[in-house]
């Protein structure tokens, strides 16, 4: 399955690993981290994609080592990152490193393979700033090197179809968007994700809200005022687990974004206003749970049942029939890699680039400063 990518145009030359001139043979892929994101998103979608192979995973983690070899038995293993490119500068074996380990390691981990002449995949978010963000950018460009952020949500099957109903014109002049990734977690689990510590950039406003708020860049263009609510609502919760964001796009679109563990009862996926209908879609894109189950893409990969399609139409709610159902098109997380295949062989732009990720990050940090001020934050 492929796709093209969203992000804006970028350098059109080869990309790829100037030691590795033969574009006949696929990118070998190396791949740091075999958590929940390495295992569940990286790892299958680089194994199904047309020009890549998973030629290494990066992970000290004995359980998980031998869950990469029963899921992938020809992959190589590396106990460290160090292990790993010290290998790739000996014998100038790999093409693509893809971070997806903790946050805290994202900036360290791609600069260092940045500084040894690899392109890079790190997973969102790139990094605890934009200032980060845009020094890693400058890092790239100065090397030559495609440098890309895994941003899978611009594939949801909701934002793929909001996108189209925005293009043609479906719903007028966009006025408001709502954006909800909530779920009902009342105890919580732990980990890095959920740490108090601020050197490990957890918490749902930079984890579930780095997905929204880059949504809601793309769909409606650079924010002018941000404000935010967080909250830390769970007992032994050390970090937010309940927040909102809103936007003022320079455009007048307003973006009303929630994420939250905290939802005992779920909203609408997303809810858009505009001048002439509305459109409502409730669940998650079915891809995550699918990669989850084990699955793999390939036919009918992506699609949902007619029942969750959402609804276009005005003055009635969806819940009772209003509108006419609107045929959800199928989520695709594959055309992510995909795009990058071509972007390493030159032949298409960086899906997601690392400024696209900065400006989306100038958001998490105004949303952070204006819920620690209570005001709203002009950027």
């Amino acid at each position: 399955m492929t796709g093209t990518g969203t992000g804006n145009p970028g350098n059109p030359g080869d990309l790829g690993n100037p030691g590795t001139p033969d574009a006949s043979r696929p990118r070998r892929v190396g791949l740091i981290g075999y958590g929940l994101a390495g295992s569940v998103f990286h790892a299958p979608l680089i194994a199904a994609t047309e020009g890549l192979v998973l030629d290494t995973v990066v992970t000290a983690n004995p359980r998980r080592q031998a869950q990469a070899r029963a899921e992938f038995p020809d992959v190589r293993l590396a106990a460290t990152p160090d292990e790993l490119f010290d290998r790739a500068a000996a014998a100038d074996a790999l093409d693509l490193i893809v971070i997806a380990s903790p946050n805290k390691t994202h900036v360290p981990l791609a600069t260092a393979a940045l500084e040894a002449g690899l392109p890079v995949v790190v997973d969102k978010p790139v990094a605890g700033t934009a200032a980060e963000a845009r020094a890693l950018a400058a890092l790239a460009e100065e090397r030559g090197l495609l440098l890309s952020v895994f941003q899978n949500r611009r594939w949801d099957n909701d934002f793929l179809t909001l996108r189209r109903l925005l293009d043609e014109g479906e719903l007028g002049d966009p006025w408001r968007f709502e954006s909800r990734f909530e779920r009902w977690r009342p105890q919580p689990k732990g980990g890095w994700r959920e740490s108090g510590d601020p050197e490990e950039i957890g918490g749902l406003l930079y984890d579930l809200g780095s997905h929204v708020v880059d949504q809601a860049l793309v769909l409606f263009g650079p924010a002018t005022q941000v404000y935010a609510e967080t909250d830390v609502r769970r007992p032994g919760a050390e970090t937010d687990d309940d927040t909102f964001i809103a936007l003022t796009h320079a455009n007048g679109v307003r973006s009303h974004l929630h994420v939250s563990a905290t939802a005992a009862q779920l909203g609408p996926r997303v809810r858009v206003l505009g001048s002439r209908a509305g459109y409502v879609k409730y669940g998650l894109d079915p891809q995550e749970a699918a990669l989850r189950e084990g699955l793999r893409p390939g036919a009918g990969w992506g699609t949902e049942p007619e029942e969750l399609w959402g609804r276009l139409g005005s003055g009635e709610s969806p819940l009772t029939g209003g509108g006419r159902a609107v045929p959800t098109l199928p989520g695709d997380y594959p055309a992510y890699y995909s795009a990058v295949a071509a972007a390493l062989g030159g032949a298409g732009p960086n899906p997601v680039t690392a400024l696209e990720a900065a400006a989306a990050l100038d958001v998490l940090e105004a949303a952070r400063r204006s819920a620690r001020d209570g005001k709203t934050v002009t950027l």
